[in-house]
């Protein structure tokens, strides 16, 4: 079997797919019509998110059998599509699940201490012990909503914190000993903390906007290391504002490119340039997942699930 690969990715990918006996090509710069005029000659496509796989692309790759992205999300892919022409959808939540949970996790405490606020007074010469007063995580509620594998990750990193932790998932019987599910209802009246774990849906698509947080009853903290595109980031500004949002940790913003490489090429959105002026607001480039391990585990899954269905 032949498969191309569109992003460059942990070398242990390629070699060990050499070593099962595939045929590995890499094309990292071709244009997306350049590649569809060759994809008919490939078993298998892997790639991150260097752009969308759609019916067109689809169409044009007539030997398909699998299509492996190097990541948890399968967004950027035609899935129904692809599935009812027998294509095989490979993704790697398990990959960088771990890196998730952490991420989250310490956006909440240095949002809970104020850390990056205070780094940045210190270097610049002042010396605020008051203002910069932090507040302590245990006995609070967290909620996270979302309970697959990045919110069990984080919900296990809170096990060493004296907390409530409660789930909400469209699905059922998915609570753990890590995170008790409740309805809907029960989640909105308890939760302090909010943590976006959800994948990019139509049910998922800004769902966070000012209905949602007007329905949760206390002032919260919010963490998104999901999809920014779940946020509707003006609401999310004006609960900010009005202390509905107590503070916010932002890994992933709407504003981003579908392939999550870059944001920087318009003129800034109106609430953006609020985002980066508020003290109570950290924001992070997409990494959340990015870690130097989490690089190698998410070729290793892949390979290991293309081993297990082709080999």
């Amino acid at each position: 079997m032949k498969i191309l690969h569109l992003d460059t990715n942990h070398e242990l990918l390629i070699n060990q797919l050499n070593s099962l006996g595939f045929t590995n090509h890499e094309d990292y710069t071709s244009s997306k019509q350049d590649l569809e005029a060759k994809i008919k000659n490939y078993d298998g496509i892997i790639l991150r998110s260097r752009f969308s796989i759609d019916k067109q692309f689809l169409d044009a790759a007539t030997s398909l059998k699998f299509i492996g992205r190097v990541g948890a999300g399968l967004e950027n892919i035609d899935c129904e599509y692809a599935t009812s022409k027998g294509i095989e959808l490979i993704a790697a939540p398990e990959g960088n699940r771990n890196a998730v949970g952490e991420h989250a996790l310490g956006m909440l405490l240095s949002l809970f201490n104020k850390l990056n606020k205070a780094d940045h007074e210190v270097r610049n010469g002042k010396w605020q012990r008051e203002a910069n007063r932090g507040i302590e995580l245990d006995g609070r509620t967290v909620g996270i909503i979302g309970y697959g594998n990045m919110g069990k990750a984080f919900a296990k990193k809170l096990r060493g914190f004296d907390v409530e932790v409660l789930c909400y998932d469209i699905k059922d019987n998915v609570g753990d000993t890590n995170a008790k599910q409740v309805s809907l209802k029960e989640f909105q009246e308890k939760v302090e903390v909010v943590s976006l774990h959800t994948p990019q849906t139509a049910l998922t698509l800004n769902m966070m906007n000012t209905h949602f947080i007007n329905q949760i009853k206390k002032p919260f903290w919010f963490i998104n290391t999901a999809r920014g595109k779940s946020v509707v980031t003006q609401d999310l500004v004006s609960a900010l504002k009005s202390g509905k949002i107590l503070g916010a940790g932002l890994d992933v913003l709407e504003y981003e490119k579908t392939s999550f490489e870059d944001m920087f090429t318009t003129t800034m959105p109106e609430p953006f340039q609020y985002l980066i002026s508020a003290q109570n607001v950290l924001l992070t480039p997409h990494v959340a997942g990015w870690t130097v391990e989490s690089k190698e585990k998410l070729a290793q899954t892949i390979v290991d699930k293309i081993e297990a269905k082709f080999c």
